[in-house]
């Protein structure tokens, strides 16, 4: 299947990453390479780009859709997490703008054999990288019920995540859950039918938080951040779509633990601790899809940009 993903907010991440010529950006989730090929030509005829993607088949793609820009792309099969290293093997030391496109792709989501849709039965997988040590059906059939329920409850931010855990396990103790659908109608059995909400599918917050919990996305998202917001130069720039609160917190968080100053008691009357803020926040509020976009791609519609600068 030919690796698809419609870029988010595009001409919003333009707008607050502002590429420049000769400028080094990086796209840590460089996917489709959509948003690349926006900032390639932004950053024209100098600017390079270093792609990260852990998904083989986004950075085939991605390499495809971004050849004509030759010696200005290189691309790293590794999880945004591990930048800091790349970038020092490649002699980069600092970079001028940081793009985060957060979640799963469309081109994920839409090819069954992978196991992030509860849509279609397929093998319930859900790694982005093909070569994680375990997938979903290996948490779903090993982890503890407290355990399970833990996960389900925190990530996928289940109310029923304690009857969810609990009927797996019993159904687990019958015969494996291997495929998505299975693993659905157990989460069907588990939620009353009288609570399921009118436009969420009931399967949609279990699959996330098995999701997040395989590809340990939250626990990425921190790393990748702390390393990334580390690298940025003055005036350089950082741009974070997220598509879920547990996400679109961290981010919050991290920028505004950046920008604040001092951090001394009220009642010490000079600064003792020499904080000073490193960024500058540059969206108050998350920017959210436009309408026109929502229509063309409802996927856009969960997600959340926010953008700060180094100072």
């Amino acid at each position: 299947m030919e690796f698809a993903h419609l870029p988010v907010m595009p001409a919003e991440v333009l707008h607050y990453l502002a590429p420049q010529p000769g400028g080094v950006y990086v796209d840590g989730t460089v996917g489709g390479a959509g948003h690349a090929a926006l900032v390639l030509e932004a950053s024209a005829p100098g600017g390079l780009l270093i792609g990260f993607d852990q998904d083989p088949a986004a950075l085939d793609a991605a390499a495809a859709r971004l050849a004509p820009y030759g010696e200005r792309v290189r691309l790293i099969r590794s999880n945004f997490a591990g930048m800091g290293n790349h970038l020092t093997a490649l002699g980069i030391s600092v970079i001028d703008g940081l793009l985060l496109d957060l979640g799963v792709s469309s081109h994920q989501l839409d090819t069954g054999v992978r196991g992030f849709s509860f849509r279609t039965d397929a093998p319930l997988d859900m790694r982005m990288d093909p070569d994680l040590p375990a997938s979903a059906a290996d948490l779903v059939n090993e982890l503890p019920e407290e355990e399970l329920a833990r996960i389900i409850r925190e990530y996928g931010e289940e109310r029923w995540a304690k009857r969810v855990a609990a009927f797996i396990v019993k159904a687990r103790s019958e015969a494996p859950i291997t495929t998505t659908l299975q693993l659905v109608d157990v989460i069907k059995g588990a939620i009353p039918r009288a609570k399921w909400e009118e436009r969420i599918h009931p399967a949609t917050r279990t699959f996330q938080a098995l999701r997040i919990a395989v590809n340990d996305e939250l626990g990425s998202l921190e790393r990748g951040l702390t390393a990334g917001l580390g690298l940025l130069k003055k005036g350089g720039r950082a741009v974070v779509i997220s598509f879920h609160s547990l996400e679109d917190r961290i981010v919050k968080e991290s920028f505004r633990s950046m920008a604040r100053g001092c951090t001394c008691p009220k009642e010490v009357p000079v600064c003792v601790c020499g904080r000073t803020p490193q960024l500058k926040i540059l969206t108050g509020r998350p920017v959210m899809a436009g309408e026109p976009e929502v229509a063309a791609n409802p996927r856009a519609r969960s997600a959340k940009l926010r953008a700060a600068e180094k100072i």
